[in-house]
């Protein structure tokens, strides 16, 4: 986390957590969720429903990509979000928290999104087909334009692939997809 980032919070340490305005799809991009966009529907759903309409705009700017993803992490719940000085923006995730880059053979070395090198513990293919890495970092998909050097090292036998349906990931890796979802939920019972 950014040294100014840390001085904000500690000089506003109740600003009010957002949700809905921030969104990482299945390819590591960064989307700004506007009223708009989050009237047209969930984040999780934006591409299934046919209608872009709730994935809002994506974001360009690389200093405030690099700022994002340089302040991205999870609380105790699994919900990750960026700390944008003293204010947690929660994160609609598309698919997972993070997206896996993976370079070519012999290393297939593993890179976030956000630039952070991991290494491997486990790998999971869903019923889609879709390949997962658990890491050092936490978990996340194979990023689509990378799948051939994923299946290399499938093939090598570097990795060494589990079943999971795709509707159990959440729990069982700890992450949330929808925090805002949560949120509202968990305001409706108290």
């Amino acid at each position: 986390m950014d040294d100014i980032v840390r001085q904000a919070i500690a000089k506003w340490p109740n600003v009010p957590n957002c949700y809905g305005w921030l969104g990482l799809d299945a390819r590591g991009n960064w989307y700004m969720r506007d009223d708009k966009a989050q009237a047209a529907g969930p984040f999780t759903s934006a591409g299934t429903s046919g209608s872009l309409a709730g994935k809002g705009s994506l974001l360009k700017h690389d200093k405030l990509i690099d700022f994002i993803q340089r302040n991205y992490e999870s609380d105790a719940g699994g919900q990750w979000f960026f700390q944008n000085g003293p204010q947690r923006v929660y994160v609609e995730l598309e698919a997972t928290p993070l997206i896996w880059r993976i370079d070519v053979a012999p290393g297939f070395a593993v890179t976030a999104h956000t630039g952070q090198p991991a290494r491997v513990q486990r790998c999971i293919v869903d019923e889609h087909g879709r390949l997962y890495l658990d890491t050092d970092l936490g978990f996340g998909l194979v990023h689509t334009q990378d799948m051939a050097c994923a299946a290399d090292a499938v093939e090598q036998g570097l990795w060494v692939p589990d079943e999971l349906p795709t509707r159990d990931l959440p729990v069982r890796f700890g992450y949330v997809r929808s925090p805002q979802l949560l949120q509202k939920s968990s305001g409706m019972r108290l």
